[in-house]
């Protein structure tokens, strides 16, 4: 099975149902909430736990006017064991090394030849309401597709969800859909809103330019890099030399360490960088694919018990679509 089949069927399989009006908070609402926190300097590890539940991009500021409901996404709180169990890396190697064996790789091509408005992305994140219960594990898959005009077509479905204590449901590597489309968000043009309206270029100034237009300040850590990626990664399908441009920033940064090869939540092969963010409160892996050298995916994991998450927690995890 090639690394886009399980999202190909999970999307085909969708009931075209609309979500009910007493239906949990979706990723829209989620995102919006994000928008808010971001907007009223809320403390930085909130802010950072935000962020980091909040995966689906490409919702239209308008969306504010929706109601967030009250069930939160937060970790189960008792145990480390009962977050997902982090990805087995072997053969280490080097930063070099992963990042040279992925050039090597984009190099042979496969990648769009244009960045195209298109962000199909699959995500983890925990569920509870108050007072943590009923915690589980919701994977959701998302295909955002945007035009010229700002106008777009958002839709979210739900993948099954799973007790996070489940340890063969947390190590599986295909996660299963639904078959129930908890949202759809249809914008007219110019309701959405982006910092990268036009097409990014392929040369390294061109691509530090669209991360920093994403938030990546002119000195970044490897962190910064990886972090600003993820938002574009929300939005464009990038090119294989803009891919390569992302992993040479990350590179050059110096304070990326090499975890080696493993098996994403998709089953597919990967090398994995972690990175820590400056205030040591949470790391990121970067996930690359071995087969295309493409960019494919983050997990993030606590450092520090925060309130939301204990230390050692896996508390996101998003993947993107990669096109062969």
């Amino acid at each position: 099975m090639n690394e886009n089949a399980v999202l190909d069927r999970a999307l085909s399989d969708a009931d075209p149902a609309r979500t009910p009006r007493d239906a949990a908070p979706d990723a829209r609402a989620i995102a919006v909430r994000d928008r808010i926190l971001r907007d009223t300097k809320a403390p930085r590890r909130h802010h950072r736990r935000a962020w980091t539940l909040g995966w689906a991009s490409g919702i239209a500021a308008a969306a504010a006017a929706v109601a967030i409901a009250f069930v939160t996404l937060t970790p189960q709180e008792a145990a480390v064991a009962g977050s997902p169990l982090p990805l087995d890396f072997t053969e280490q190697g080097t930063v070099v090394e992963i990042v040279d064996a992925a050039r090597a790789d984009l190099a042979a091509g496969g990648g769009p030849a244009e960045p195209e408005r298109i962000s199909r992305t699959a995500g983890w994140f925990y569920s509870a309401d108050a007072g943590n219960v009923g915690a589980k594990i919701v994977p959701q898959f998302s295909t955002f597709v945007w035009n010229a005009d700002l106008s777009g077509h958002t839709t979210i479905m739900e993948g099954i969800p799973y007790d996070p204590a489940d340890a063969t449901a947390n190590n599986r590597g295909e996660v299963m859909s639904s078959g129930r489309i908890v949202d759809e968000i249809v914008q007219g043009p110019g309701e959405f809103t982006t910092e990268v309206p036009d097409a990014p270029g392929d040369s390294a100034a061109d691509v530090r330019a669209m991360l920093e237009a994403f938030g990546m300040p002119a000195d970044p850590t490897a962190f910064d890099v990886v972090r600003a990626a993820s938002t574009a990664f929300g939005e464009w399908t990038l090119t294989n030399d803009q891919h390569a441009q992302i992993l040479a920033l990350v590179e050059d940064a110096g304070d990326a360490e090499p975890l080696g090869e493993s098996t994403d939540r998709l089953g597919r092969p990967v090398a994995g960088l972690r990175m820590l963010d400056p205030e040591n409160v949470v790391s990121e892996v970067l996930l690359i694919s071995t087969e295309t050298g493409r960019i494919t995916g983050v997990e993030e994991t606590a450092l520090v018990d925060d309130g939301f998450a204990p230390a050692g927690a896996i508390t996101g995890y998003r993947m993107w679509d990669v096109k062969e």
